[in-house]
């Protein structure tokens, strides 16, 4: 008698669940497996590295889609609850569902800035009305966070860049005034794309430099003098404390007291990791959810991948490591390899919009070993930096801006081990680069 497949349910439709569904399908013996995906968002998978590329017009939505292998998706399905006793799910429509193993892929939810005004002012209920239901507020008309394909669109809708006939001519005058909060990779992405609508775009950071996570301060001001050439205005060390507008949002409150006037604000202050569903089930939650090297949770038959996830002590955000995961989930559960473990991922960065590259892996601090440099400032449209960093005689980390044509090789070196060149230099010579939206 041929045995029944196993049911695999995975909670959430990203990217991490999009690969592992694509590679755990192409490994395993035909009729196997039965893998769903559950995702709460109206779209299949897309890749979320590209959508500032929706919001300037140089991908159509559709174009973000990432394959599935087959597996079943079921958009616009949140899940509420997870029974690891029953092996069982239950919908927000109230259906359960059975499984065998459950992948949680929850990914992460965007940080809220500590703003005042930041929500929108309640309308006054009837005096004999109900006592309303607890809720989240919500955002202050004009404030946009920027993290799902429903967000960009949003957003796009806002600026008038989505519409046929907008509201806001973009390009002219009446361009909405427009404030990115947030200047690290996402907010870079954002202010880039604004700027390219032809929206007056201004950057709020709090740290002394941009994506001070990946890049050194030279790097930084590479990024920056991008920016400005593109028609931004950049202020770092700065920290927004207040929205200024009762219905709308009108204005930015810094810290220091000076107001910037504007028609939207968007935020893009990093991403906290979903984590609800797996507390309420019982599962270990620290700042992730906890896997260890077999990516299994603290249930049985219940493992977690992706920006959900906290793996000895790390919890990330950025696309290769989640699919380090899932690759090795999918190695596991296909039975390619049964006996796969994770055992960490490399730090990376990687945003490539039109001239504006940059690229960032390992450690980038001189504190790490001894670096090199290369700065051009007539190289491209915004000029160029280069700086790999050395441990004897090898590489571990390695900052790109402005020209990613060494990225590949840097990457193989970096991840194999391998001693550098006697000329370390000649790493930097030019080779193809990886495509857009590919994880480091």
């Amino acid at each position: 008698m041929t045995a029944a497949p196993r049911r695999v349910a995975v909670v959430g439709a990203g990217m991490a669940a999009a690969r592992l569904a694509q590679q755990t399908l192409a490994q395993a013996p035909p009729g196997t497996l039965e893998l769903t995906l559950y995702g709460h968002e109206p779209h299949a998978p897309y890749n979320r590295a590209l959508l500032a590329g929706v919001l300037d017009g140089r991908y159509p939505p559709g174009a973000l889609t990432l394959p599935t292998g087959g597996a079943t998706v079921r958009t616009g399905t949140e899940i509420v609850a997870v029974d690891p006793a029953s092996h069982t799910l239950r919908t927000a429509s109230g259906e359960t569902c059975a499984y065998d193993t459950l992948v949680l892929a929850t990914g992460a939810n965007p940080v809220l800035p500590p703003l005042r005004n930041l929500h929108a002012t309640p309308t006054p209920d009837h005096p004999h009305a109900a006592p309303p239901q607890p809720r989240t507020p919500d955002l202050k008309a004009g404030v946009h966070p920027f993290r799902t394909l429903s967000d960009c669109t949003r957003l796009a809708e806002a600026t008038g860049a989505g519409t046929a006939n907008p509201p806001h001519p973009v390009g002219r005058q009446a361009a909405p005034r427009t404030i990115v909060i947030g200047g690290g990779i996402l907010g870079v992405s954002a202010a880039r794309a604004l700027t390219a609508l032809g929206l007056p775009t201004e950057l709020v950071h709090q740290a002394p430099h941009l994506m001070e996570r990946h890049l050194d301060a030279e790097a930084a001001a590479t990024v920056r003098h991008a920016l400005e050439t593109m028609g931004a205005t950049v202020y770092t060390d700065n920290r927004a404390r207040a929205l200024r507008g009762t219905t709308s949002v009108t204005g930015v409150e810094l810290a220091n007291g000076h107001v910037l006037t504007c028609d939207l604000v968007v935020l893009a202050c990093g991403v906290r990791p979903r984590t609800g569903l797996a507390r309420a089930a019982g599962i270990e939650v620290r700042r992730g959810i906890v896997v260890d090297d077999t990516l299994a949770t603290s249930a049985p038959d219940v493992y977690a991948i992706g920006d959900c996830t906290e793996h000895r002590g790390a919890v990330h955000g950025v696309t290769g490591p989640a699919w380090a995961q899932a690759d090795v989930l999918a190695a596991r559960l296909s039975g390619a390899d049964p006996h796969a473990v994770h055992t960490g991922a490399h730090a990376s960065a990687r945003l490539t919009a039109g001239a504006l590259e940059i690229a960032a892996f390992g450690e980038v601090t001189d504190t790490a070993g001894d670096a090199l440099r290369l700065a051009d400032g007539t190289r491209g449209r915004y000029g160029s930096y280069k700086k790999l960093v050395m441990r004897g005689d090898r590489l571990v980390g390695a900052i790109l801006v402005g020209d990613l044509a060494a990225i590949g090789e840097l990457t193989r070196t970096y991840e194999r081990g391998e001693p550098l060149p006697p000329r370390p230099l000649d790493l930097l010579a030019a080779l193809p680069a990886l495509p857009e939206g590919a994880a480091l």
